[in-house]
C-alpha cells in the first residue's frame, strides 16, 4: 500500500501474513472531506485507524484490543467500543496543532474501561444523556452499563420471553436517532437457544425499539442499521446488499428493503459522510454461512469475496474507492468515520504506550501560592 506505515509499537508485535491495498483515489477522498476511518476486526484483535500522513500517503495505525467489535463517536469527540468482556470509552488527548511523532493529529486513549463479562456485545451508541448503550447479543437485549452488575436491561424484543444466557435471535445491530436507540436488527425471531442459525436465509428482521413492532422482515442476516439523511439504511449481509428500509406508513404493516448496491462480501460495519457510505466487507465463514444467497450472487458476478472497506456513492449505487485486506485476516465488524482528523491513532490499554503516555490539562490548575509561615503569639 503506497505510503502505508504501521506506526503503533504494540501493533508490531502481531505479524500475521497480511497485505493491504487501496484504490488510487481513496486518500484524496479522505483528504477532501477532512476525515479518516476507524474499523475493527475481532478476528485479528485489532482496532485500525486509516488516514493520511503529512506527506499525503496512506497511514494505517493498529492497536491490539480484546475482540474489538462495535464503534461509535461521542459528542465530545471521543470514541466508544465494545470488546470481549469490556466496554471502552476513548478520549482524544491532543488538540489543535499538537502532533505525536510529528504525524498523528488525534490520539484516542482508553480512559474508562467497564468490565461487563463476556456478553458478545455488538453495536454500541451513546444516548443524549451521555450513557453508553449496547447490543447485548448473548442475552438478546439492549443494555447499559451498571455500577454494580454486568449490565442493566434497557429493552428486549417482544418475542424474547426472558432475559437468559442464550443467544436466541442473534440481536446484533442498533441505529441511534436523536440520542436514543431507535431500530435494531436480528437474524431471526427465534426464542430458543441458537435458533437463529436455522433462519439465516430469510428470517432476519428490523425492529422499531419505540413501538416494538417488526418493520421489515424476510432479510438475510441483517446488520448495521443506521439512520442517514432521514432514511434507515441496513446491510442485508446474507445477500451482500446495502439498502434502505422503506418504513411502513400504517401501524402493523411491514416495510420493504430496497437494495442500493451489491458488495462482494458478507457485510458488517456502515458509516456515512455526505453522499458516500463506507461499508465493511468480510469473507464468509462457509461452514456457518452455507446456503446464503451471497454465494449465488458471487458466482453470478464471477467474483470472490474479500475483506476490507468499500466507499459506495449513494447516488450512483456503485463503489468509487476501496481499501482491501488479503491474507490471514478475513473478517471485520464495524466501521466509523472520524471527522476533522487526518491521521488518528489509538492506544492499547495493556501496552507500554498506555503506561508511558501521560497527559494533563495545563489550563485546569492554578499556581499555588506559597503559604505564609505561622508565628506563635508570645
Amino acid at each position: 500500500m503506497p505510503g502505508q506505515t504501521v506506526a503503533a509499537t504494540e501493533a508490531q508485535a502481531a505479524k500475521p501474513q497480511v497485505e493491504y491495498s487501496l484504490s488510487g483515489g481513496l486518500i484524496a477522498r479522505l483528504a477532501k472531506a477532512n476525515i479518516s476511518l476507524a474499523f475493527t476486526s475481532y478476528q485479528s484483535g485489532l482496532l485500525y485507524m486509516l488516514g493520511r500522513n503529512p506527506k499525503n500517503g496512506a497511514q494505517l495505525h493498529q492497536s491490539q484490543m480484546a475482540k474489538p467489535m462495535g464503534l461509535a463517536r461521542t459528542d465530545d469527540g471521543g470514541l466508544v467500543m465494545t470488546g470481549m468482556a469490556q466496554v471502552y470509552r476513548f478520549a482524544n488527548v491532543i488538540s489543535g496543532d499538537q502532533r505525536i511523532n510529528h504525524t498523528f493529529d488525534a490520539c484516542f486513549v482508553p480512559r474508562t474501561i467497564n468490565v461487563t463479562g463476556r456478553l458478545d456485545a455488538h453495536d454500541v451508541g451513546v444516548t443524549k444523556d451521555g450513557e453508553i448503550v449496547f447490543v447485548n447479543t448473548r442475552y438478546n437485549c439492549l443494555a447499559k452499563l451498571s455500577d454494580t452488575h454486568s449490565f442493566e436491561v434497557v429493552w428486549k424484543p417482544d418475542f424474547i420471553s426472558a432475559i437468559v444466557d442464550e443467544d436466541r435471535c442473534h440481536l446484533n445491530g442498533m441505529a441511534m436517532e436523536d440520542g436514543e436507540p431507535r431500530y435494531v436488527t436480528a437474524v431471526s425471531r427465534s426464542d430458543t437457544i441458537d435458533g437463529w442459525r436455522d433462519r439465516r436465509g430469510d428470517g432476519g428482521v428490523v425492529i422499531d425499539v419505540k413501538t416494538g413492532e417488526v418493520v421489515c422482515e424476510n432479510l438475510s442476516m441483517p446488520h448495521s442499521p443506521r439512520i442517514h439523511n432521514g432514511q434507515l439504511w441496513v446491510l442485508n449481509s446474507g445477500t451482500g446488499e446495502l439498502g434502505v428500509v422503506e418504513l411502513p406508513k400504517k401501524k402493523g404493516a411491514k416495510g420493504k428493503f430496497v437494495p442500493k448496491a451489491f458488495c462482494p462480501g458478507f457485510l458488517r460495519g456502515l458509516a456515512f459522510h455526505g453522499d458516500v457510505a463506507f461499508v465493511g466487507l468480510s469473507k464468509p465463514r462457509y461452514k456457518r454461512f452455507d446456503g446464503l444467497e451471497l454465494a449465488d450472487r458471487l458466482k453470478a458476478t464471477d467474483s470472490e469475496p474479500w475483506c476490507g472497506i468499500q466507499a459506495i456513492d449513494l447516488k450512483k449505487g456503485s463503489c468509487v474507492d476501496w481499501f482491501r485486506i488479503d491474507g490471514a485476516i478475513g473478517e471485520l465488524y464495524d466501521v466509523e468515520v472520524i471527522e476533522g482528523h487526518a491521521c488518528p491513532m489509538t492506544v492499547s490499554p495493556n501496552s507500554p504506550d498506555a503506561a508511558a503516555l501521560i497527559t494533563f490539562d495545563e489550563n485546569s490548575h492554578s499556581t499555588a501560592k506559597a503559604a505564609k509561615p505561622k508565628t506563635k503569639k508570645k
